[in-house]
């Protein structure tokens, strides 16, 4: 019995990389290099900010029927990533959106703080 969930393991990892699978870990996107892209990679954390806002606006959150707010507001998820992915801390927005689908937009910091044995797939 070990021996199949060793070898189902290393199935599932040798997959994972070009699955459309996502990561139980946001640094574990790094491992993903097939959806790598030049136009998706920053070295300004403003400008990585700017597609996460420009995401968040396309895809709204839902609201709440009492009026009350649902989530964190955009400002105050503006100044978390700024405070944080200069540091190499991942940032992830996860919300149901007001068709009720579930959105996730992500920033993952290359070198990752978590993860700095995984290299940055565009370096």
């Amino acid at each position: 019995m070990a021996i199949r969930i060793l070898q189902r393991y290393r199935e599932v990892m040798a997959e994972f990389p070009t699955s459309d699978l996502p990561p139980m870990m946001s640094g574990h996107w790094l491992m993903k290099r097939n959806q790598a892209a030049r136009e998706r990679t920053w070295t300004d954390a403003t400008a990585a900010l700017d597609w996460m806002v420009k995401h968040f606006l396309d895809n709204p959150p839902m609201q709440r029927e009492d009026g009350r707010q649902a989530y964190a507001s955009l400002d105050t998820r503006r100044e978390y990533v700024l405070d944080v992915l200069p540091v190499g801390v991942d940032v992830s927005w996860v919300y149901y959106n007001r068709p009720g689908n579930i959105v996730s937009l992500n920033l993952v910091c290359c070198p990752d703080r978590h993860h700095p044995d995984l290299t940055c797939p565009l370096a």
